[in-house]
């Protein structure tokens, strides 16, 4: 290898560390654990110092860093894959060949992945006597290395482990079971391989700890596995928790001729048919309506442009082609959607978002002409009666405007509503039309506030809602999140916000009749946050 192929080699690990944060280099730094000494790790504080080791250890070189892309493929980071040449589904093929993490690290990876922050503040009050001094708060990395620096955590000790979960969240011993019940089953395969027909025995007790998994699967259903595992990447490998959502304990060990897991292609099977389709010759269409000049009495909405300045490069990076209408008044906002109704490109289409950005009502929208449309029969325009071509495809809106009567401004804060609304003003728990979804299955409504209530908006930033909801696919996207679990952070976001006195707060709401689980696929360019 010459000096410029190994300048070159540096360079793209350079930039895939560049976009890993504090957060991804802990992650990297756990799952690396079997690779690199504990006292070394420690050691080290940015990606490069992984990756020199690896390099000086000869488990990277230019000719093979599939390492350094399954540390990327396991933190969600698949982005990122392209600077060292791969995709996810060149990792995928080859993880059973040349996979380094072991399945107990990936194990307590994806379970620290699922604490949520009360999970960690009582599993640190639980814990105190065996964590470090003066921490206070720590990452569920931090918190399992900690058990594990103290002997209280390993592959043939889980123990502590297992009550920890059972005590702060008892759906988290599901991802435990996996691991266990799969140790078993590679131990029933090795077993039948090595050893004589009459000694088939598991060194972990096969039979004993599936009845007790067993036992454990009445308080905590398997059934209950698929939709706690929506917050993960369905990678459809024997590691991954999500890909045997329907998994039965009695299924898996305790009959010499039965296998577990279930082959690959019927775990990706399985999967599919639980997630909308998003891998068609288009990924979609997103439509932006940017209402900021009105008509009459209806203030100026100030800040708008930059909500769909970042809605429109969020769905460019997500793959859809993006159509932005400005200042539209409400008979051509009907005009246009029926003109998309109609349209042939929903034929090749794996889904419609329509983001309208605008003043508002209880249930409805302000058109730049002051009149109002029912968000009802916007979305009406899209059902499968009317629109065939989008049958059976998710139709996503995002209303972003205010549902209820104007309160006192703040400080760079106006409200998404008529500034001179009297008696109009529908507040909490009025009798006027409520924002609804049509009663035609794969429908979901984000709305910027629940009914009756304002939205904020900030004079230059944008709105609390549709700047959380563009940050929250940035982020959670590449992790493999589906649409509702990214919505529950968008909630959790903006229900954090207030303005600057600590006075006003929002709430958004989605509703649905989604059927499937909709994951938009990873793009391979960074998000737009991150590009230059």
């Amino acid at each position: 290898m010459d000096e410029g192929d190994s300048v070159q080699f540096r360079r793209r690990l350079l930039m895939v560390a560049e976009g890993l944060g504090r957060e991804d280099v802990e992650g990297l730094k756990f799952l690396c654990k079997d690779l690199i000494p504990f006292g070394k790790l420690e050691a080290m504080t940015s990606a490069r110092d992984v990756f020199q080791f690896l390099i000086s250890s000869d488990i990277v070189n230019p000719e093979d860093t599939f390492v350094i892309a399954e540390l990327l493929y396991r933190i969600k980071h698949n982005y990122l894959l392209q600077k060292i040449n791969y995709t996810k589904e060149m990792v995928q093929g080859n993880l059973r060949l040349k996979g380094q993490v072991s399945e107990f690290r990936q194990m307590l990876y994806e379970l620290s992945e699922e604490f949520t922050e009360d999970d960690l503040g009582t599993a640190v009050f639980l814990l105190r006597e065996h964590l470090p001094k003066r921490q206070p708060k720590m990452s569920g990395v931090e918190l399992l290395t900690a058990l594990e620096r103290n002997d209280l955590l390993s592959e043939n000790n889980l123990q502590l482990l297992e009550e920890l979960c059972g005590k702060i969240s008892p759906n988290l011993l599901t991802r435990i079971d996996t691991y266990k019940l799969k140790r078993v089953s590679l131990s029933v395969q090795e077993s039948k391989e090595n050893a004589p027909s009459s000694v088939r025995e598991s060194p972990l007790g096969g039979a004993c700890l599936s009845a007790a998994i067993q036992e454990r699967s009445i308080k905590y259903p398997p059934d209950s596995l698929d939709s706690y595992s929506s917050l993960r990447e369905h990678t459809g490998h024997v590691h991954s928790f999500g890909s045997n959502p329907g998994v039965k304990a009695e299924n898996s060990v305790g009959h010499s001729e039965q296998s577990f897991p279930l082959r690959e292609q019927d775990d990706e099977s399985k999967i599919a048919s639980k997630r909308y389709k998003m891998d068609g010759p288009c990924r979609g269409h997103c439509l932006i309506f940017n209402n900021v000049n009105f008509e009459g009495h209806l203030g100026r909405r100030m800040g708008s442009q930059k909500d769909a300045e970042e809605l429109e490069h969020v769905f460019k990076w997500l793959g859809l082609e993006v159509v932005m209408y400005d200042d539209q008044t409400s008979i051509e906002i009907h005009e246009h959607l029926q003109k998309w109704q109609s349209s042939e490109n929903w034929k090749d289409s794996d889904c419609l978002v329509c983001c309208i950005l605008s003043h508002g009502k209880s249930g409805e929208i302000y058109g730049t002409d002051a009149q109002l449309i029912p968000i009802r029969t916007i979305m009406s325009y899209f059902t499968a009666h009317q629109c065939p071509l989008l049958a059976r495809k998710p139709k996503l809106f995002f209303i972003q405007a205010c549902q209820g009567e104007k309160t006192q401004k703040a400080v760079y804060l106006e409200v998404d509503t008529d500034d001179h609304l009297g008696a109009d003003a529908q507040s909490a728990g009025s009798s006027s039309p409520q924002p609804s979804i049509p009663e035609e299955a794969d429908f979901l409504l984000g709305m910027a506030t629940v009914d009756g209530y304002l939205s904020f908006r900030h004079t230059r930033e944008g709105t609390w809602y549709i700047q959380a909801l563009c940050t929250k696919l940035q982020q959670l996207v590449p992790r493999g999140e589906d649409i509702l679990s990214i919505l529950t952070e968008v909630n959790k976001d903006v229900s954090y916000r207030a303005d600057p006195k600590g006075l006003k707060k929002q709430m958004p709401q989605p509703a649905f009749t989604l059927r499937k689980k909709l994951i938009f696929p990873v793009p391979e360019a960074p998000p737009p946050s991150q590009q230059p």
